[in-house]
């Protein structure tokens, strides 16, 4: 090949350095970055404004869950669970699902304060220890003395002085696993402890079963009188069918269609207010 030719091609492209390569990437990468960062605070932000505007319905289902509770339950507590379900349900909500964000948010915050009524522990593993080792040494002082023990005794008994016991004493009692009338002299101006100690006295099983009755009662209201009659005799009366038609003077067979029709309505009911089943409580 003549030389002029050879002189006069172009030359190959040359293949841009690792560092040329990563300057042309960057800034298209921290765009990526910067656009989601945006993003992400705009959503926190609309977050944060949804839960600001509906903190008055947390307080208002907290107050409404409180009503039913023991007096020792403390309403800010369920305060607090309310709004961290509000801010899971405006974290979750997806407006395309065209429901209210309220109706939504409701059941959330229903929810978290009856976890957190669930998780609370009424009596710890440690004071129902200490309660049974209480329980043992006032049984045995008791053998040895033929009298009940006193505080004192009781104290060296334990191993801790006076004080110590005491203050043992008012953690039991706060559990409800001291009778009040056990506390001393210098104390009866303590109220009495108003904790639960069976499983449907738990606060959030109460709140649940109070709820249900409520919502049943909302449910009964749609009913003609005679119907919400042979609902009432049937199942808070527990008359059978047969002295239900005696007392409204219909046969047997009429009170089961109406006690049938009357389900049947109330279902529909409850079943426009979102409940299924009690499980929803």
């Amino acid at each position: 090949m003549p030389a002029t030719a050879t002189l006069m091609m172009p030359a190959p492209a040359l293949e841009p350095a690792p560092a040329e390569r990563l300057r042309r990437v960057r800034p298209a990468k921290t765009a990526d970055r910067v656009a989601a960062s945006r993003t992400a605070v705009a959503r926190q932000a609309q977050r944060d404004q949804i839960v600001l505007e509906n903190l008055p319905l947390v307080k208002a289902i907290a107050v409404r869950v409180h009503e039913n509770l023991p007096v020792h339950v403390d309403l800010d507590d369920l305060v607090h669970a309310g709004i961290l379900g509000l801010f899971d349900a405006a974290t979750k909500y997806d407006p395309e699902k065209m429901v209210s964000f309220s109706s939504y948010a409701k059941h959330r915050i229903k929810g978290a304060i009856l976890d957190s009524l669930r998780q609370l522990d009424w009596a710890s593993r440690d004071l129902r220890r200490r309660h049974k080792q209480l329980e043992a040494a006032t049984r045995e002082l008791a053998g040895e003395l033929h009298r009940a023990p006193s505080e004192a005794e009781l104290a060296d008994k334990m191993g801790v002085d006076v004080e110590r016991w005491r203050q043992m004493m008012m953690d039991l009692r706060n559990v409800g696993l001291v009778s009040a009338s056990q506390r001393p002299a210098d104390q009866d101006d303590l109220p009495a402890p108003d904790f639960p100690a069976a499983p449907e006295l738990q606060p959030d099983s109460m709140c649940s079963q109070q709820q249900l009755r409520t919502a049943l009662a909302g449910a009964m209201k749609v009913l003609p009188e005679r119907y919400q009659k042979v609902v009432a005799l049937y199942y808070t009366n527990e008359l059978t069918m047969k002295e239900i038609g005696g007392m409204l003077g219909i046969n047997e067979s009429r009170v089961s269609q109406i006690h049938k029709t009357a389900l049947e309505k109330m279902a529909v009911v409850l079943q426009e207010a979102g409940i299924r089943s009690s499980a929803a409580f």
